[in-house]
Protein backbone atom coordinates (compact mmCIF):
# COMPACT_ATOMS: atom_id res chain seq x y z
CA UNK A 1 0.00 0.00 0.00
CA UNK A 2 1.37 3.40 -0.99
CA UNK A 3 1.35 5.84 1.92
CA UNK A 4 3.34 8.68 0.33
CA UNK A 5 4.22 9.61 -3.23
CA UNK A 6 7.33 11.80 -3.02
CA UNK A 7 7.63 12.72 -6.71
CA UNK A 8 5.39 13.67 -9.58
CA UNK A 9 5.75 13.23 -13.30
CA UNK A 10 8.75 15.08 -14.68
CA UNK A 11 10.60 15.36 -11.33
CA UNK A 12 14.28 14.45 -11.16
CA UNK A 13 15.08 11.67 -8.69
CA UNK A 14 18.62 11.32 -7.42
CA UNK A 15 20.13 7.89 -7.07
CA UNK A 16 18.89 6.36 -3.78
CA UNK A 17 16.11 8.96 -3.50
CA UNK A 18 12.63 8.06 -2.26
CA UNK A 19 9.99 7.68 -4.93
CA UNK A 20 7.18 6.09 -2.90
CA UNK A 21 6.68 4.95 0.69
CA UNK A 22 4.98 1.63 1.24
CA UNK A 23 3.16 0.53 4.37
CA UNK A 24 3.27 -2.87 6.03
CA UNK A 25 -0.30 -3.75 6.97
CA UNK A 26 0.41 -7.18 8.47
CA UNK A 27 -0.88 -5.81 11.80
CA UNK A 28 -3.40 -3.01 12.32
CA UNK A 29 -4.82 -1.00 15.18
CA UNK A 30 -8.50 -0.99 16.02
CA UNK A 31 -9.61 1.94 18.16
CA UNK A 32 -12.50 1.50 20.56
CA UNK A 33 -14.40 4.22 22.38
CA UNK A 34 -14.96 3.36 26.04
CA UNK A 35 -17.07 5.29 28.54
CA UNK A 36 -15.05 6.73 31.40
CA UNK A 37 -17.19 4.81 33.94
CA UNK A 38 -15.99 1.53 32.40
CA UNK A 39 -12.27 2.37 32.29
CA UNK A 40 -11.49 0.80 35.67
CA UNK A 41 -12.34 -2.62 34.20
CA UNK A 42 -10.01 -2.35 31.19
CA UNK A 43 -6.29 -3.12 31.30
CA UNK A 44 -3.42 -3.22 28.81
CA UNK A 45 -2.44 -6.64 27.42
CA UNK A 46 -6.02 -7.83 27.95
CA UNK A 47 -7.40 -10.16 25.27
CA UNK A 48 -10.29 -8.84 23.19
CA UNK A 49 -12.39 -10.00 20.25
CA UNK A 50 -12.69 -7.74 17.21
CA UNK A 51 -15.60 -8.30 14.83
CA UNK A 52 -15.87 -6.82 11.35
CA UNK A 53 -19.45 -5.75 10.48
CA UNK A 54 -20.97 -7.64 7.58
CA UNK A 55 -18.87 -10.74 8.19
CA UNK A 56 -18.96 -13.50 10.75
CA UNK A 57 -15.22 -13.16 11.24
CA UNK A 58 -13.88 -12.54 14.74
CA UNK A 59 -10.21 -11.66 15.22
CA UNK A 60 -8.48 -12.02 18.57
CA UNK A 61 -6.27 -9.13 19.63
CA UNK A 62 -4.81 -7.46 22.70
CA UNK A 63 -5.19 -4.01 24.20
CA UNK A 64 -2.02 -2.19 23.29
CA UNK A 65 -2.65 1.34 24.58
CA UNK A 66 -5.18 3.15 26.77
CA UNK A 67 -5.33 6.87 26.11
CA UNK A 68 -5.17 8.67 29.48
CA UNK A 69 -7.00 11.72 28.09
CA UNK A 70 -10.79 11.77 28.35
CA UNK A 71 -12.80 13.48 25.62
CA UNK A 72 -14.68 16.06 27.74
CA UNK A 73 -17.62 16.39 25.34
CA UNK A 74 -18.47 12.70 25.08
CA UNK A 75 -16.77 11.47 28.31
CA UNK A 76 -15.06 8.64 26.45
CA UNK A 77 -11.53 7.27 26.29
CA UNK A 78 -9.85 5.72 23.28
CA UNK A 79 -8.41 2.23 23.60
CA UNK A 80 -6.10 0.86 20.92
CA UNK A 81 -6.12 -2.85 20.06
CA UNK A 82 -3.47 -4.56 17.94
CA UNK A 83 -4.88 -7.17 15.56
CA UNK A 84 -3.21 -9.37 12.94
CA UNK A 85 -4.22 -8.72 9.32
CA UNK A 86 -4.19 -12.16 7.70
CA UNK A 87 -4.02 -12.07 3.90
CA UNK A 88 -4.30 -8.26 4.05
CA UNK A 89 -8.09 -8.62 4.21
CA UNK A 90 -8.50 -5.56 6.48
CA UNK A 91 -7.91 -1.97 5.43
CA UNK A 92 -7.27 1.19 7.50
CA UNK A 93 -10.49 3.05 8.28
CA UNK A 94 -12.79 0.01 8.35
CA UNK A 95 -15.38 0.01 11.15
CA UNK A 96 -15.10 -2.77 13.75
CA UNK A 97 -16.72 -3.84 17.01
CA UNK A 98 -14.44 -4.55 19.96
CA UNK A 99 -15.70 -6.88 22.71
CA UNK A 100 -14.00 -7.26 26.07
CA UNK A 101 -15.03 -10.07 28.39
CA UNK A 102 -14.53 -9.28 32.07
CA UNK A 103 -15.02 -11.43 35.11
CA UNK A 104 -18.60 -11.63 36.27
CA UNK A 105 -19.47 -10.11 39.61
CA UNK A 106 -22.53 -9.71 41.74
CA UNK A 107 -23.89 -6.22 42.28
CA UNK A 108 -27.06 -4.27 42.90
CA UNK A 109 -28.51 -2.84 39.70
CA UNK A 110 -31.41 -0.54 38.99
CA UNK A 111 -33.12 0.72 35.85
CA UNK A 112 -31.32 3.88 34.68
CA UNK A 113 -34.53 5.93 35.08
CA UNK A 114 -34.56 5.21 38.83
CA UNK A 115 -31.34 7.18 39.36
CA UNK A 116 -31.50 10.98 39.35
CA UNK A 117 -28.24 12.69 38.45
CA UNK A 118 -27.13 16.28 38.83
CA UNK A 119 -23.96 18.20 39.62
CA UNK A 120 -24.06 17.03 43.27
CA UNK A 121 -24.13 13.32 42.38
CA UNK A 122 -26.59 10.47 41.92
CA UNK A 123 -29.66 9.91 44.07
CA UNK A 124 -32.58 7.49 44.34
CA UNK A 125 -35.88 7.57 46.17
CA UNK A 126 -36.44 4.71 48.62
CA UNK A 127 -39.66 3.70 50.39
CA UNK A 128 -39.39 4.04 54.18
CA UNK A 129 -42.95 2.82 54.83
CA UNK A 130 -46.02 2.70 52.58
CA UNK A 131 -46.57 6.18 51.14
CA UNK A 132 -43.39 7.64 52.73
CA UNK A 133 -40.28 8.12 50.60
CA UNK A 134 -36.79 9.42 51.26
CA UNK A 135 -34.07 10.52 48.89
CA UNK A 136 -30.68 8.87 49.26
CA UNK A 137 -27.27 9.57 47.70
CA UNK A 138 -25.75 6.59 45.87
CA UNK A 139 -22.50 5.84 44.08
CA UNK A 140 -22.97 4.42 40.61
CA UNK A 141 -20.80 2.07 38.58
CA UNK A 142 -21.17 0.54 35.15
CA UNK A 143 -24.18 1.56 33.09
CA UNK A 144 -25.29 -0.77 30.32
CA UNK A 145 -28.50 -1.80 28.55
CA UNK A 146 -30.68 0.65 30.52
CA UNK A 147 -29.37 -0.72 33.85
CA UNK A 148 -26.96 0.96 36.23
CA UNK A 149 -24.81 -0.58 38.94
CA UNK A 150 -25.13 0.83 42.47
CA UNK A 151 -21.73 0.60 44.18
CA UNK A 152 -22.75 2.08 47.52
CA UNK A 153 -25.65 3.82 49.26
CA UNK A 154 -28.19 1.00 49.12
CA UNK A 155 -28.55 -2.35 50.80
CA UNK A 156 -30.22 -5.42 49.40
CA UNK A 157 -33.92 -5.56 50.19
CA UNK A 158 -34.62 -1.82 50.23
CA UNK A 159 -37.56 -0.75 48.08
CA UNK A 160 -36.48 1.75 45.41
CA UNK A 161 -38.77 3.86 43.23
CA UNK A 162 -37.96 2.62 39.73
CA UNK A 163 -40.71 4.40 37.81
CA UNK A 164 -41.74 7.98 38.50
CA UNK A 165 -38.63 9.10 40.39
CA UNK A 166 -38.54 12.40 38.47
CA UNK A 167 -42.20 13.00 39.27
CA UNK A 168 -41.62 12.29 42.96
CA UNK A 169 -38.61 14.63 42.99
CA UNK A 170 -40.58 17.39 41.22
CA UNK A 171 -43.45 17.04 43.70
CA UNK A 172 -41.00 17.35 46.60
CA UNK A 173 -39.48 20.52 45.13
CA UNK A 174 -42.97 21.95 44.46
CA UNK A 175 -44.16 21.29 48.03
CA UNK A 176 -40.98 22.32 49.88
CA UNK A 177 -39.80 25.11 47.60
CA UNK A 178 -36.28 23.81 47.19
CA UNK A 179 -34.30 20.95 45.82
CA UNK A 180 -34.43 17.90 48.06
CA UNK A 181 -30.62 17.64 47.94
CA UNK A 182 -30.00 21.30 48.88
CA UNK A 183 -29.68 20.52 52.60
Amino acid sequence: YITALSVKEGDYVMEGGTVVQLSNLSTLWAEAQVYSTQMSFIHTNEAVAVQIPGTNETINGTIDFINPEINPDARINLVRVTIPNKNNALHPGMPVYVSITNKQRKSLTLPSDAVLRDSKGATVWIQIKPGVYEMRMVTTGIEENNSIEISSGLTQGEVVVTSGAYLLNSEYIFEHGSNSMAG
